[in-house]
């Protein structure tokens, strides 16, 4: 991605919001709408390792793309899928049919593999970024539904996530954090630092480890309270709400630094799921999806770069877990996208189509056109309840 000094500038300036790092910088924004269902999305900033996160271990050239992967702590899902170590409170959802996970999902972003690009245009949910679509997909969903109103703004930071930008009404909010940097300033280092790798290595690690606490919270405990603030709004009139966790862009260290932010995702959904209560989270649907998956095989610095095929997490009382969904295309070096990346199979927005439909009751026409144009839905992938 060749940048200028002016597009620089102009996109750390407009979407200074989409950041990699931390969910303390991006809002969490809500919509009211009038159906019974909650909609959880979380955009996992960086591009998680979908092939760490939930590890092919029957497929044997898996042990040869990663040979010192240590799995005696993983935790079986399936008889060939096996679950991150540090997702293992999660296990008990896993079991309840709480939690499931749809494998080699992509969006239709291929090859430049920039961080930025494809944040923007999992959030814009079309084909291509043309610079003609300005507003996301779940604010699209929303213009489908006219008569709604914003819940009252609770708001720090005043952006918005791309994902719920537009003409339909919402409201935001943030929690109070301690930021050594402006919104727009890590962008703009994101940015620059991006094509050069050791740069862009130690940024990302950086951002992982900062643990910026919030005005009030103990040190590194944003995503408890967005989780909180969340389950409040969702046990009332609001319906939707999306936000973001960071520290995915693991280039170095991955065994290390992943486990990190997998703990964070964890308690996030494990307070969600206490502070919605059972009933409320019986009606709940978490989809937590990332800009693209990394390579197959791990680099020098026991990391591994930016890839392409990856894996969608769902979990809550709505939708039917205790799965492993998608096409599953293989590891072996001919299977592989580009020789490199996990091959998806999969538009991820179809899976996310379909539990649109449910949720809203719009039908599969109007997802297809309207909230994700260009979009063939394809058959039920199964995971609603």
């Amino acid at each position: 991605m060749d940048l200028s000094r002016r597009d620089i500038l102009k996109r750390a300036g407009i979407i200074g919001c989409s950041l990699t790092a931390s969910p303390l910088i991006t809002p969490v924004a809500f919509a009211q709408a009038p159906w019974d269902m909650r909609l959880v999305v979380i955009i996992l900033r960086g591009g998680m390792d979908g092939l760490d996160v939930v590890r092919p271990l029957g497929d044997p050239a898996f042990a040869a793309l990663r040979p010192d992967m240590d799995n005696a702590n993983a935790q079986d899902l399936d008889g060939y899928f096996a679950l991150h170590p540090a997702l293992g409170d999660l296990v008990p959802l896993w079991r309840a049919g709480q939690l499931g996970f749809m494998h080699a999902v992509s969006t239709p972003y291929r090859d430049k593999r920039s961080h930025f690009d494809g944040q923007d245009l999992l959030e814009a949910g079309t084909e291509t970024l043309d610079g003609r679509t300005r507003d996301g997909w779940l604010n699209r969903l929303l213009q489908q539904m006219p008569g709604l109103e914003a819940e009252t703004a609770y708001a720090i930071g005043t952006t918005q996530l791309r994902v719920l930008e537009g003409d339909a009404p919402v409201a935001n909010w943030t929690p109070k954090a301690r930021l050594g940097l402006s919104p727009q300033a890590l962008r703009l280092a994101e940015l620059v630092m991006e094509r050069d790798a050791p740069l862009h290595a130690a940024l990302a690690e950086a951002q992982m480890l900062s643990q910026i606490g919030t005005g009030g919270a103990r040190r590194g405990s944003a995503h408890l309270e967005i989780a909180d603030f969340a389950a409040k709004r969702l046990r009332g009139p609001s319906r939707i709400a999306a936000f973001s966790l960071g520290g995915w862009d693991t280039h170095r260290a991955q065994g290390r630094n992943l486990p990190r932010s997998l703990r964070a995702l964890s308690q996030t959904l494990l307070g969600l799921r206490d502070g919605l209560g059972e009933g409320i989270w019986g009606k709940t649907a978490v989809l937590a999806m990332t800009e693209f998956g990394r390579t197959a095989a791990l680099n020098g610095t026991r990391g591994t770069d930016h890839g392409t095929g990856g894996v969608m997490l769902f979990a809550g009382g709505a939708l039917r877990g205790g799965q492993v969904l998608g096409q599953w295309p293989g590891v072996a070096e001919a299977a592989l996208y580009d020789r490199r990346d996990l091959m998806p199979t999969a538009d991820v927005r179809g899976p996310v189509g379909w539990v649109l439909r449910a949720a809203t009751g719009l039908d599969s026409t109007t997802i297809e056109q309207k909230v994700f144009p260009g979009l063939q839905m394809g058959r039920d992938p199964g995971l609603l309840g």
